[in-house]
């Protein structure tokens, strides 16, 4: 009888160890989908702090430059009686299509299917073709 209680413990023993081993190996599998994840988030938040301070020198480049070249047209306008302001030009047709252009080149999706993700695959056909519409 003794005997027969051992080897039914024995059997749900290696029954919970192979429920153990189900569990460490699903476990294994969330654990790699999140590193994949956490990396992946990570390539993009870099590429998008390079982008934001890319962007950010490129404002101050571009104040810069309209401050200089208001200045004079700002001195001209106040001494004609004027009110001294400027009214900014309207952005180019194309500009748009440029800014997609570039975000497609700096590394994401621009097609609808995907906008604003990390392309990790190289080339997307869904933007090429978007970018070749006329």
């Amino acid at each position: 009888m003794e005997n027969h209680n051992l080897f039914k413990r024995m059997d749900q023993l290696e029954t919970h160890v192979g429920g153990l081993h189900t569990e460490l190996g699903e476990m294994k599998l969330l654990i790699k989908a999140l590193l994949e994840e956490n990396k992946r988030l990570s390539i993009e938040n870099q590429q998008l702090r390079d982008l934001f301070k890319r962007e950010s020198l490129h404002v101050v480049d571009e104040a810069s430059v309209e401050e200089v070249e208001q200045a004079p047209q700002m001195q001209q306008e106040t001494s004609d009686g004027s009110a001294g302001f400027t009214s900014r030009e309207t952005p180019a047709v194309g500009e748009g299509h440029d800014n997609l252009a570039r975000l497609y080149h700096e590394g994401f999706h621009i097609c609808n299917v995907y906008y604003g993700h990390l392309r990790t695959e190289g080339d997307c056909l869904f933007c090429l073709s978007f970018l070749n519409k006329d």
